[in-house]
């Protein structure tokens, strides 16, 4: 299997699918696969015709980390002992590395959470907007009983989910968390069984994509700014953003399909 085949994109209708695929290793990340997960999720910013993302894995699991096979040979990620090693290669740079792309765009993402997620997995589920999970599926902060830390986010965004306590908890422990456990945690916003996960994922993220995509940008924008900014700035930022939707044509025929009584048709103009 080439690099370019270790994740697949693909875009039907407003809906583009990013699915990590290496079904024989679990979806397990190799070093091509950090890049080309940063270069899938940026086509997608990039498409106008994307209005949401959908992330899954190929097989029976989501992801079960990085390649640990590889990096005991030296010859994957966190071979060799360099820092280099650890991050996937120098050439892909901090700034590119797919935690941070996921956190930056503005297009929605959905984890359609198919069989387990462990370490980088785990953090790559977390760093979507919302989660869907099969009725199999597992998170697995397995970092501390691998002798790391959580490395691609899930430090920030864990405490952010569930809390200071139960995060430690999590974390500490290296715990593995069913399906119905991250729903009660709030982990995940719904739990279908397993051959329904595609459609339901799919469901939602049609029933997103029909509403007037730079609204949907701009407020998942906004509320990334919110987690850092004070509340009487974010008010004066959030009116700033404001402006340019009230004079877009989708603010328009937002109006006039309300007025009408009909479903809007969204250009994301």
């Amino acid at each position: 299997m080439s690099a370019d085949d270790q994740v697949l994109y693909s875009v039907d209708g407003h809906v583009a699918t990013i699915t990590l695929n290496r079904p024989d290793r679990l979806n397990a990340i190799s070093g091509p696969m950090l890049a080309q997960l940063s270069k899938r999720l940026l086509d997608a910013e990039r498409d106008r015709n994307a209005r949401v993302i959908v992330i899954t894995g190929a097989g029976r699991g989501f992801c079960a980390g990085l390649d640990l096979q590889d990096a005991s040979a030296g010859t994957g990620i966190g071979g060799g002992g360099n820092a280099d090693a650890a991050t996937g290669g120098a050439e892909l740079e901090l700034r590119t590395a797919p935690p941070i792309v996921l956190h930056e765009i503005d297009t929605p993402t959905i984890c359609a959470l198919n069989g387990g997620a462990a370490g980088y997995g785990m953090d790559l589920a977390l760093g979507c907007d919302i989660r869907i999970a099969g009725e199999s599926a597992k998170l697995a902060a397995a970092f501390t009983k691998r002798g790391v830390l959580p490395e691609s986010g899930g430090t920030w965004l864990l405490p952010r989910l569930v809390g200071w306590s139960k995060a430690s908890e999590i974390i500490f422990t290296g715990r593995t968390l069913s399906a119905k456990e991250c729903l009660d945690l709030g982990l995940v916003s719904d739990v279908v069984p397993d051959a329904t996960l595609a459609d339901a994922a799919r469901a939602l993220a049609e029933e997103i994509a029909g509403n007037a995509p730079l609204a949907v940008r701009a407020s998942k924008r906004m509320m990334r700014a919110a987690m850092s900014e004070e509340f009487g700035n974010h008010v004066h930022h959030v009116f700033l953003e404001l402006l340019p939707l009230f004079r877009s044509k989708d603010f328009q025929e937002g109006m006039m399909s309300f007025l009408e009584k009909r479903p809007p048709s969204f250009e994301g103009r």
